[in-house]
């Protein structure tokens, strides 16, 4: 008996008619898709880079008392 409803027209015509819904139903959705945003990516600095940036900028204008002075440390 099994044999004969799933082999019946009706159901038949209901799967094919679902298959060609889920179909559509996913065209439609891809064709109206928003275009990803593509993001820059973010450069990231090493540490080792950072460092010396501050350290050149130290020798170029900056004195022992400044930096102690930002550092809060007293001078004995």
């Amino acid at each position: 008996m099994l044999k004969q409803v799933i082999t019946s027209w009706e159901v038949l015509v209901v799967s094919v008619g679902l298959v060609l819904y889920i179909f559509i139903v996913n065209y439609a959705a891809r064709s109206y898709r928003r275009p990803r945003v593509k993001r820059e990516k973010k450069v990231k600095v090493k540490k080792a880079e950072v460092v010396t940036e501050t350290i050149e900028e130290e020798e170029d204008g900056g004195s022992v008392e400044n930096s102690n002075d930002e550092l809060g440390l007293e001078e004995a």
